[in-house]
């Protein structure tokens, strides 16, 4: 599954968990489940109006987002979930990507996913009728629906093209998205969308299914229930491999920074490069290289990855220093 970088529907992942049981009995069941481990600790929590219909978003001119942000605990969250869901029409609220060993501990304990590395740890997902419009993550993902159902649509990295993707350093979701709705595009604005959806792939997940998505692939996630309770893990490919930077997007941005403005030809040159030292065969550059002279292309140990990043602290700073000089 993970080794295949394709995303998988796993029913049935998580039914054994106690979350499920509660969750399956009513939403306030599953509210008092959580409350057993809330030990207040504050999480991040946000609230779109009415009229969104809790689809997170930019604003009208793109000068900010469709939701404000609060610092709630957790149980404050699901009680404004509980009393919001007797309204047909009422403001979406959520905890979004909370750290479960933070704000609920003990949960771990009683609810695990054995096969995963005890190092990876969860996060839970709780709100209303949320919409997550498309975007991706740098890691691998296993999504666990607790409570409610979820809709996941997918579209494999290379769709982004097509995708209209809107800033990559100002997003609703923290990471790239798509401008598109998903449900009603505007294909005179949007129409390579059309091609994206070609190769879409959809699920709906019940409480006690899982999901795997591998790393960048694109993803529109929606809660379905007027109480969702989501639990999911991320990690890299390989946890025990130590790299200079917390991540990719930091290669992506000096790339955007540094090559983008070169003529055409550069740019092309540039990319067989990237090609060669980055994106194919790691031994093709190696294998005519003595092992004791690999450096950055091999693995580097502890001390050579602190010279590395000492390396490109100091780059980055002289370039801030010229440019306020300037």
């Amino acid at each position: 599954m993970i080794a295949a970088a394709e995303p998988v529907v796993i029913r049935g992942l998580v039914r054994g968990w106690p979350a499920v049981a509660a969750g399956r009995q009513s939403p306030v069941a599953m509210a008092g489940y959580l409350g057993r481990f809330d030990n207040g600790q504050l999480v991040d929590a946000i609230m779109t109006p009415p009229e969104v219909e809790g689809r997170l978003f930019y604003d009208a001119d793109m000068t900010g987002f469709n939701f404000i942000r609060n610092r709630l605990g957790l149980g404050a969250v699901a009680e404004q979930v509980l009393r919001y869901a007797n309204f047909e029409r009422a403001p979406a609220v959520a905890v979004q990507s909370a750290l479960v060993s933070a704000c609920l501990p003990g949960f771990m304990a009683e609810n695990r996913l054995n096969f995963l590395d005890a190092s990876i740890v969860p996060r839970i997902w709780l709100g209303t009728a949320i919409t997550t419009p498309t975007h991706l993550d740098e890691w691998n993902n296993i999504g666990c629906v607790v409570s409610g159902r979820r809709r996941f649509t997918l579209f494999p990295p290379e769709q982004i093209g097509n995708l209209y993707i809107g800033p990559i350093d100002f997003a609703p979701t923290g990471a790239p998205m798509s401008l598109v709705p998903l449900h009603q595009p505007d294909f005179a604005r949007f129409p390579r969308f059309r091609r994206a959806l070609a190769v879409a792939v959809s699920a709906e997940l019940e409480p006690g299914d899982g999901i795997f998505i591998p790393p960048l692939w694109w993803h529109h996630v929606e809660s379905l229930e007027r109480f969702n309770v989501l639990v999911n893990y991320w990690w890299n490919s390989d946890p025990g491999v130590e790299t200079a930077t917390d991540s990719g997007f930091d290669a992506l941005t000096l790339a955007i920074l540094n090559l983008r403005h070169l003529p055409a030809p550069t740019r092309r040159a540039w990319r067989a490069l990237l090609d060669h030292f980055v994106f194919e065969d790691p031994e093709r550059a190696l294998d005519h290289i003595p092992a004791h002279r690999h450096g950055v292309l091999g693995a580097p140990a502890a001390r050579a990855l602190a010279r590395w990043r000492a390396y490109l602290s100091g780059k980055l700073r002289a370039d801030r220093q010229r440019g306020s000089s300037e």
